[in-house]
């Protein structure tokens, strides 16, 4: 039968027990505060990639393009364009804005799987303006957003192929690949080959062969309110004045 001594041995074990419980969850969450505080203030080595870019969009509201050029943000690319008919409200205000701010600036396109590739290309060729300086134009490729059917390596490698044709061929330069890792593990060793825009969050990519690389999506960037993606270019000035510079 239980005697008073083991009614009090059991409740300073139960009061051991509350209180490593209690201060093990208070580490655990000073650690997670701590990890989210140093994942917001990520930066890639800037003697490495001296050049940061932004990525934007319509969800971005309104943004005040001098102040993103003064903070440190030297290229923009700007969504145009989703599918076959979607262009993004804020496309035109934004590329001419950042233009006139003194950013090196391309557009992107959502590549959707419901619609052909041809159509798209015709979208995207009517809303992004040429003969000016202009990065490559850019596709996006991600499940995220997307419709819902999955279309095979072989379905899609075809659809690119019918978008890519047209836009290269008006824009003159070969276009830039964003692929998300879900699409990447998907796709990526299986549709056309060309250089990559990579996504790795607070990593430095495993890969060597990119050109842009994405490493926050919760930067903050003085101009704009909130979130915006952060990127850096492989190479110096030269190499963005390269990729920017008008098709003779």
């Amino acid at each position: 039968m239980p005697t008073e001594q083991h009614f009090q041995r059991g409740l300073v074990l139960g009061r051991r027990i509350v209180f490593w419980g209690l201060a093990g969850a208070i580490v655990a969450c000073a650690v997670a505060v701590g990890a989210f505080f140093w994942f917001r203030g990520f930066s890639p080595d800037r003697a490495e990639f001296p050049i940061r870019g932004i990525d934007v969009s319509h969800h971005q509201g309104t943004i005040d393009w001098r102040r993103v050029a003064a903070d440190d943000v030297a290229f923009a690319i700007i969504k145009a364009t989703e599918g076959g008919n979607h262009v993004d409200t804020r496309f035109a205000t934004n590329l001419r804005e950042a233009r006139e701010a003194g950013l090196a600036v391309g557009a992107y396109h959502f590549f959707t799987f419901c619609r052909s590739g041809a159509d798209q290309a015709k979208n995207f060729i009517a809303v992004v303006p040429r003969g000016e300086p202009l990065l490559p134009p850019v596709v996006d490729i991600e499940f995220g957003g997307n419709c819902p059917q999955r279309p095979s390596p072989e379905q899609l490698n075809a659809e690119l192929a019918a978008f890519l044709g047209p836009v290269e061929t008006a824009f003159g330069k070969q276009a830039i690949f964003y692929l998300t890792d879900e699409a990447a593990d998907t796709y990526s060793a299986r549709i056309i080959t060309r250089q990559r825009w990579l996504r790795s969050l607070a990593m430095k990519p495993s890969e060597n062969d990119w050109v842009y690389w994405q490493y926050h999506n919760m930067g903050r960037v003085d101009g704009i309110t909130g979130d915006v993606d952060l990127n850096v270019l492989k190479g110096g000035r030269d190499t963005l004045a390269k990729l920017s510079a008008p098709v003779p």
